[in-house]
């Protein structure tokens, strides 16, 4: 499973978020490490500079095999909690979808 982090001009992609977010996507989507080929997340700051509410936006984009990409996306008021977000997210999609496709 290759693991891919982007970001944009507004957040600062050091080597410290890539293995924190790196390890935790490995630890939450364990169960499906199998059936995925690559994990793409892409984290932005939609206000810029200006400061917001919930102004902070992750997407996490799973490629498993034989499927079409799955893309869940969360907004939040820290790069952190839009990541957690959207973690809990793609793990309730992914085991919603290989269920489904075990009942088949």
């Amino acid at each position: 499973m290759k693991i891919q982090i982007n970001t944009d001009k507004n957040i600062e992609g050091h080597e410290r978020l890539e293995a924190y977010f790196s390890s935790e996507l490995e630890k939450v989507l364990a169960r499906f490490e199998d059936k995925i080929t690559r994990l793409e997340v892409h984290l932005g700051d939609e206000n810029s500079d200006k400061t917001g509410i919930n102004d902070k936006r992750c997407l996490i984009e799973v490629r498993a095999v034989n499927m079409q990409p799955i893309v869940v996306t969360n907004h939040a008021d820290t790069t952190e909690k839009a990541f957690q977000g959207s973690l809990e997210k793609m793990k309730k999609v992914l085991g919603t979808t290989f269920d489904k496709m075990k009942a088949h």
